[in-house]
């Protein structure tokens, strides 16, 4: 069983399923979507990164750096094609400014860190939520892990891209996991390859085998689309997904407003601009843009959580 890197341990999150939830981030994703809104999750290596608003100017890294990677005449302050990720830097930061991205955790080390949060789980309707990255890369690590969990009867979500083997998922996974959310971008097969790099075929396909694994099942299947200005937004895409999804007999749907963050975290991870709209999406979706969206969906009859 390969062990994943995490990215980190959320506590006391409200935002990933319902109740107060703890959020286990792994590292690693089939897909590259350009917007992506944890795009230090995408690599499944461990990187390091440099937030220039913790930093004190010290300089205590550049001086300990067997490479002479580091420089504040670099774009980024870290050359990358030098750092070697020896992350003496980072053993000597006072402030985290400079640190690793990714730690490997073994599944015992997981469910001793969500274990302490349990009484909030059992007070709020809340548990874990596997997030990332995506999960599904790992099924047999995220199998015994998410069995353990759930057997301490804490309630277990998945969030996904979908891009995974059916027949592992519903033998490993499935049985452990109370509610799936799974992102559906767009609908468009070309689109989908310019903007996330990958076809979407084999995604909306397990959605429609997905849609009849849960249907009776006493599990939540829920959609999620994130609007994305001038990509997914287009009431062409949206109006298909609608389609797509009264066709897998989908009665819900949950719309992710797009916020403009990830552009300062693809920077901390020496990332520039990586699309020409990229310049055009400095500002979170206009409320009345929202609406819109919602408004497609609603229109059909499929109800907007």
């Amino acid at each position: 069983m390969k062990t994943p890197l995490i990215l980190d341990i959320k506590g006391n999150s409200l935002d990933d399923g319902p109740g107060i939830r703890s959020v286990v981030f792994f590292k690693g994703c089939p897909l590259s979507c350009f917007w992506c809104h944890n795009p230090e999750s995408k690599k499944i290596q461990q990187e390091i990164a440099f937030e220039s608003g913790e930093c004190i100017a010290c300089d205590t890294c550049i001086s300990v750096c067997p490479e002479q990677a580091l420089s504040r005449d670099n774009p980024f302050f870290i050359d990358r094609s030098r750092c070697t990720l020896c992350f003496q830097c980072t053993d000597q930061c006072p402030t985290n400014a400079i640190r690793p991205v990714g730690s490997m955790l073994s599944v015992d080390d997981i469910l001793a860190g969500v274990m302490k949060d349990k009484p909030f789980f059992d007070t709020s309707g809340g548990g874990v939520t596997f997030s990332g990255g995506e999960p599904t890369l790992n099924m047999d690590f995220l199998a015994e892990l998410a069995g353990k969990i759930r057997k301490q009867g804490i309630h277990v979500l998945l969030e996904t891209c979908g891009l995974f083997d059916f027949q592992m998922f519903s033998e490993k996974i499935h049985p452990h996991v109370d509610t799936l959310y799974m992102d559906i971008k767009l609908m468009n097969n070309q689109d989908h390859l310019r903007y996330c790099g990958i076809e979407n075929t084999r995604i909306l396909d397990n959605f429609q085998k997905l849609s009849r694994l849960y249907a009776g099942s006493g599990k939540e299947l829920l959609p999620r689309i994130p609007l994305i200005p001038g990509i997914t937004d287009s009431e062409s895409n949206l109006s298909e997904t609608a389609l797509f999804l009264l066709d897998c007999g989908a009665e819900r749907v949950s719309l992710l407003p797009y916020h403009p963050l990830w552009q300062e975290k693809n920077r901390t991870i020496g990332i520039g601009a990586i699309h020409e709209n990229q310049n055009s999406m400095a500002s979170f979706l206009p409320r009345e843009r929202m609406d819109a969206c919602r408004s497609i969906f609603m229109q059909k009859g499929i109800t907007i959580v």
